[in-house]
C-alpha cells in the first residue's frame, strides 16, 4: 500500500538530502536481473530552464534503463517527465556517477513486454494504474 503523498513527499526530500550531503554515494543502487534500482535522473524544468533531479525506481533492458512515469498514483503526470517530451536529453546518477541518456516513450511492443517486469519489481505500479484515468507512461532512457 502505498503511504499518503505528503508522507512520500518528505520521504523523497529526505532521500535527495542524504544524496547531496555524501556526495551521491548514497541514495542509489545498481538493478540487477530480480531486483529494482534507484537512480537519479536529471533534467531541465521545461518552464523554469533550471536544473532538476529526481529519485527513480529503474529496470535494466539490456543497456537500456526503464523508468515509470506514475507520480505515486497522481491525475497527471510527474514534471521530470514533461521536462523529458521538451528536453530528451537529461543524465542519469547512479552510485555517485552520472551518465548522458536520451529518454523517448516506451512503444507498444516494450510496454507490453516490460508492463510485468515492472509490476513484479514495484507492486505499486498495478495500484496506480488501476487508480488514474491516464496511462502511465514507461519511459526508456537510452545511453548517449
Amino acid at each position: 500500500m502505498t503511504p499518503p503523498r505528503p508522507i512520500l513527499e518528505w520521504f523523497w526530500a529526505l532521500h535527495r538530502a542524504v544524496r547531496r550531503a555524501s556526495g551521491g554515494r548514497l541514495g542509489t543502487s545498481d538493478a540487477t536481473e530480480d531486483r529494482i534500482g534507484t537512480l537519479f535522473l536529471h533534467t531541465v524544468g521545461r518552464k523554469s530552464g533550471q536544473p532538476r533531479a529526481n529519485a527513480l525506481f529503474y529496470l535494466l533492458d539490456g543497456a537500456n534503463l526503464v523508468v515509470v512515469a506514475s507520480n505515486a498514483g497522481a491525475a497527471t503526470d510527474p514534471a521530470w517527465a514533461l521536462n523529458l517530451r521538451d528536453r530528451p536529453d537529461a543524465e542519469v546518477e547512479i552510485t555517485g556517477r552520472r551518465r548522458p541518456v536520451l529518454a523517448r516513450p516506451a512503444n507498444t511492443d516494450e510496454e507490453t513486454r516490460l508492463w510485468p517486469r515492472l509490476v513484479k519489481a514495484n507492486p505499486d505500479y498495478a495500484d496506480y494504474s488501476a487508480k488514474v484515468d491516464r496511462p502511465i507512461p514507461v519511459v526508456i532512457l537510452e545511453p548517449r
